[in-house]
């Protein structure tokens, strides 16, 4: 008789909304049991089983509430994670909605952006590398096609964080692979979710494919990585931007 496989285990940030909040509805729909973080509470609205009981309220731009929330998700994943999704980002703009550029953004900005888009990462998966290794997991970060070029909308300090997460995806990719973790990232381009910069139908205009992306279809990139199809896959960034790197 064939052995029942036991339900997999997903730790994902920021959830809440876009491309997390896709991601979730799609593990979910595989049969995965998600673990969500954010710095909010869970909200009763969200359309997906156990999510309260599941649910790890973190604030990632403190170093100290993220290293704290490790041992409560150690205790929920009992021994075994098979994936971990760094996706919580920030962007923020300046008193006008601007771009912050690099020259004129305050230190306290910069250290704010880097410890949500890039430390946390660092934190999560170094505090739960034993459960990944356990299970020859997946980890994969959520970088953005601001982090090649200088984009439109998405400032320096963003921009910066998320080209540092690309190289640390490599990093850990050689780091971890003796462990048999891989680990990958994606880097999506113009999504659509309600917090699209102003301007951004002019850029739709340029795209080759003359569309915006939707937020399920990363989170289809992302599980691809986290399932056994992607095997021998690790050390990659996976462009989801219809072709606006090229």
């Amino acid at each position: 008789m064939e052995k029942k496989m036991s339900q997999r285990t997903i730790v994902l940030t920021g959830a809440s909304r876009g491309i997390g909040h896709a991601t979730v509805k799609r593990f979910s729909s595989e049969g995965w049991r998600v673990l969500t973080c954010s710095r909010k509470p869970f909200d009763e609205r969200c359309p997906w089983p156990g999510g309260e009981e599941n649910h790890i309220q973190v604030d990632l731009s403190d170093p100290n509430s993220t290293i704290a929330a490790i041992p409560i998700i150690k205790e929920k994943v009992n021994g075994r994670l098979d994936a971990l999704v760094n996706n919580a980002g920030i962007s923020p703009k300046g008193p006008n909605n601007e771009r912050l550029n690099s020259s004129d953004t305050d230190l306290k900005t910069w250290g704010h952006v880097f410890h949500v888009n890039f430390f946390s990462s660092v934190v999560l998966v170094n505090g739960l590398k034993t459960e990944l290794e356990e299970a020859k997991g997946s980890i994969v970060n959520v970088t953005s096609i601001a982090g090649s070029r200088v984009h439109p909308f998405a400032g320096a300090p963003y921009a910066t964080s998320k080209a540092a997460l690309a190289a640390l995806t490599r990093e850990m990719a050689h780091d971890l692979g003796p462990l048999g973790i891989r680990v990958n990232a994606i880097a999506p381009g113009e999504v659509e979710t309600s917090i699209l910069s102003p301007g951004t139908d002019k850029i739709i205009d340029n795209l080759p494919l003359q569309r915006l992306g939707q937020p399920s279809e990363v989170a289809s990139a992302i599980f691809f990585l986290c399932s056994g199809q992607s095997s021998y896959i690790s050390g990659t960034e996976i462009q989801v931007n219809g072709a606006q790197h090229v």
